[in-house]
Order: structure tokens, then sequence, then C-alpha cells
């Protein structure tokens, strides 16, 4: 129990470090002019976000292939054999109900097509607080973990996300039990380069026109309209292809 406290206490500060650190303490009147002082600041950023977030973004044209060099990076987490005729590559939120849905689904496709299928997941943290679960999910990744940790937080979906927004805190314990180091994951959680993966994939996501999730893309080919069965048509055109 002790040494559960200690890692789950250390992980629990490194996810918080996500956040902007808290203004150090000072004086009443410093406190009040530095308030009046950051309030106009504040506005602009809103302002700026809300901007950068309603304004339109590339969509990928309906059946034209994606350029290649932005669906997958060598961090990207995938499932399938490598020599694979056809790629399904899904950007996804952990927090999502209809990635939760979808993902036994696909699961279900790729085992109905034996060795032809690679699954690849890019992570497109959305929802409040993701960031913070997909930094968990990609420091997992690290350990050799991704599949069983993913599985583990979609399973348990409904305890630690609610309302659109994830708690990492809750979602931890989950994770316990799956023969991770949870001391290692505490470090790694803000690593570089698991800061910078996140960051990539979300860079990629903004590029190929992803607003929500799943978003999928079957080699390289986006889906007409968004669907299981959608999904299912494309990869069957892929597969198809691939035999002749």
């Amino acid at each position: 129990m002790i040494v559960r406290a200690r890692w789950g206490n250390r992980l629990s500060t490194a996810c918080d470090s996500f956040e902007n650190e808290q203004m150090k303490k000072s004086n009443p009147n410093n406190t009040v002019i530095t308030i009046a002082t950051l309030i106009p600041l504040f506005f602009v950023i809103v302002v700026l976000f809300f901007w950068w977030y309603t304004s339109e973004r590339p969509s990928p044209a309906q059946g034209a292939v994606v350029d290649r060099t932005t669906l997958t990076r060598p961090h990207s987490p995938r499932n399938g054999s490598a020599d694979a005729p056809v790629s399904v590559v899904e950007f996804f939120d952990p927090a999502c109900e209809t990635c939760r849905t979808f993902y036994p689904m696909v699961k279900q496709l790729m085992k109905q097509h034996p060795g032809r299928i690679q699954l690849v997941m890019r992570y497109a943290p959305f929802h409040q607080g993701s960031d913070k679960v997909v930094a968990v999910l990609e420091a997992a990744r690290i350990q050799g973990k991704f599949w069983e940790a993913l599985e583990a937080l979609f399973d348990s979906q409904g305890t630690w996300a609610s309302n659109h927004t994830a708690k990492v805190d809750l979602a931890l314990k989950y994770l316990d039990g799956i023969g991770l180091n949870m001391e290692q994951l505490a470090f790694d959680v803000t690593a570089p380069e698991v800061l910078q993966a996140v960051a990539q994939d979300l860079k990629d996501a903004n590029a190929l026109g992803v607003s929500q999730t799943p978003e999928y893309f079957v080699n390289g080919r986006p889906l007409p309209t968004f669907g299981f069965q959608e999904l299912q048509q494309l990869v069957i055109e892929e597969l198809t292809k691939s035999r002749q």
C-alpha cells in the first residue's frame, strides 16, 4: 500500500505538470496589481483560442488519398502484420465513447481477415483532460504495454470519463495490474519524447482535417461518410484491390 501511494502521488504530480504553474504568493497589493494586469491578457488568449478553434480547417476530399507522410509516425502503435495490404489509421481519444464502441468492432474485422489488416493508432485528445490520459498511454507504449493499457482504459471508461471530461487520477488505478512499472510511468508521462509524440499527432490531425473522433483512413483514404459499415466497405475495397 505504501508503494502504491508513492507511485500514485508521484504520477499524479507528474501529470499535473501539464498545467501552468501557479503564481507564487506575494503581498495582497502586488497580487491585485498582477491580476489586474493579467485580465486583459487572459481575454486576448481566449479570443485567439476561439478564433483558432472555430476557424475553417482542411477536410480530406472524399475518396482522395491524403498525404501519407502525416498518417503515421515512428511512435505510432501498430497492431497486425507490417506486410498487411490494408492499413487502417485511426485518430482516437480514449475518453471518446464512440472510439470505445468501435474498437472491438475493428478488432473483429481484423480477425475476419487475419494477417491482411494493420491497425495504426494516433492520438487526438480533443476531450478536456484527455491530453494527460494519452500521455499515460504513450508512456505505457514505451514499456510495450500500449494495447493492454488502451483496453483497460476503454473497459473502465465510464468510471473516469464523463461529461466530455477525462480524469486521469481516476483512470490510473485501472492500469495497475497489467504489468506496468508504475514508478517508471510516473517519470515518463512528462518526458520530452512523450510530449512531442502527442503534440505531433495533434499537428498531423489538424493537417489532415481531423476534428472529431474516431476518424479513419484506409490505405490513405478517408471515409466518404462516417460509420462502421462505411469503414468496413472501404476495407473490403482495398482488400479486393490487393488481390487483383
